[in-house]
């Protein structure tokens, strides 16, 4: 049997490089990541990434499997990366950008998938 603490710090690793490859996407796509792995009293945003006018508060979730991508993301977890994102929404929307609530789905030998908008209570 595999001990605990192996298994968090394999989880913790794979979270990692997903952040990663979520990070160099979004630079692929014309975004600065501004922070990575901020985290308030309410909840942990992974990136913060900024494209012209507009700020994102990222979610990155990775699993070994493609088709456990579809359940990798609920309710739950979204409310406290929202909760975390109205802490920090003053320090990185200085200047009347806009924000949004981005999820990014990462698995191995595929594109990752970059969810946009998907908390409109924000």
């Amino acid at each position: 049997m595999k001990h605990p603490a192996a298994k968090r710090e394999r989880a913790e690793q794979q979270g990692r490089r997903a952040e990663s490859v979520a990070a160099g996407w979004l630079r692929l796509h014309g975004w600065r990541i501004l922070a990575r792995r901020v985290r308030t009293s309410r909840g942990e945003v992974d990136l913060i990434a900024k494209r012209g006018g507009l700020v994102a508060f990222v979610e990155v979730k990775a699993r070994t499997k493609a088709k456990d991508l579809e359940t990798a993301i609920d309710h739950h977890r979204l409310k406290r990366v929202a909760a975390a994102a109205e802490i920090l929404y003053s320090e990185y929307c200085q200047n009347g950008e806009d924000a949004r609530i981005d999820v990014i789905l990462v698995a191995p030998r595929r594109l990752p998938t970059h969810l946009p908008n998907v908390w409109h209570g924000f």
